[in-house]
């Protein structure tokens, strides 16, 4: 028994010691995590108030993947006055306001701390068509400007300051954008796609699209989900300017591009009535 308990007594003081050793430990590791998140806490109020973390100037502002629009014109629709601090500023409302410019699809604004400044990521909208509305839309006179790819419509002032390399568009789209905006996607790429040159796509009736292209002029009706099939219809009849002398066609009608019609010029379809020799 006297055994037992001395074997009791060892194993009680050796617990006690362990425990204040785990206290001890313990409460170090609480110290230093306290320290280390003060530090950190430091550093960050130390960082914010540095100076040299500020952008002082447009320069200091980098600009990436502008193919056409000017670095400097890209810098002028920053919602940013200087001097600013550089961990003040919020890159994603930057972003943000840059999307909301017509000419600009996407944008990513980065920090850097060394040097201090800005990286700009963007990704233009490039026209692929000059918008002409209707001269009087709703009592307004509204403006011309420029439509890309998807059918959304920019000012003509977007595109003032850009690079030599930039070839605006030729093709022009006369109406309403209330009339093509649902349909423009699909028809750009059918139009884009085809081998036959068009020049403009007059959407004023739209019970009846008009194209006028390197052939004349061709009337479709109202646009359908038919209209890359006219348009395969319309290559088919590239040939025609060696049959029949252009300025003899009034119109190419493919309403029913199963039946395509040519509508000759009335005066022309008179006068050779008119030449024909009396019967006796």
């Amino acid at each position: 028994m006297a055994n037992i308990a001395s074997v009791s007594q060892v194993q009680l003081t050796s617990r006690r010691e362990k425990l204040r050793r785990a206290r001890r430990i313990k409460f170090c590791q609480t110290i230093w995590r306290s320290l280390f998140v003060s530090g950190i806490a430091s550093s960050l109020v130390w960082a914010i108030t540095l100076p040299d973390w500020v952008i002082r100037k447009p320069e200091q502002i980098v600009i990436e993947g502008n193919h056409f629009l000017s670095a400097q014109t890209i810098r002028s629709l920053l919602p940013l006055s200087y001097p600013r601090s550089l961990l003040r500023l919020e890159p994603q409302a930057i972003a943000d306001t840059l999307e909301q410019q017509a000419p600009i699809a996407n944008a990513t604004v980065t920090r850097q701390l060394v040097p201090p400044g800005l990286t700009v990521q963007i990704q233009e909208r490039k026209p692929v068509a000059i918008a002409q509305p209707l001269k009087q839309h709703q009592g307004k006179t509204t403006e011309v400007g420029f439509l890309d790819e998807q059918g959304v419509w920019m000012p003509q002032s977007s595109y003032r300051s850009v690079k030599a390399n930039l070839e605006l568009p030729t093709l022009k789209v006369i109406g309403s954008s209330e009339q093509y905006r649902p349909y423009w996607r699909q028809v750009y790429q059918a139009i884009s796609h085809s081998p036959v040159k068009v020049i403009e796509i007059d959407w004023q009736n739209p019970a009846n699209l008009i194209l006028k292209t390197e052939l004349g002029k061709v009337h479709l009706g109202p646009y359908s989900s038919r209209f890359p099939e006219q348009l395969r219809v319309l290559d088919r009849m590239r040939d025609l300017p060696t049959h029949i002398t252009k300025s003899q066609i009034a119109y190419i009608d493919i309403k029913n591009p199963d039946v395509p019609l040519i509508q000759m010029v009335k005066e022309i379809v008179k006068e050779n009535a008119n030449s024909k020799p009396d019967k006796d």
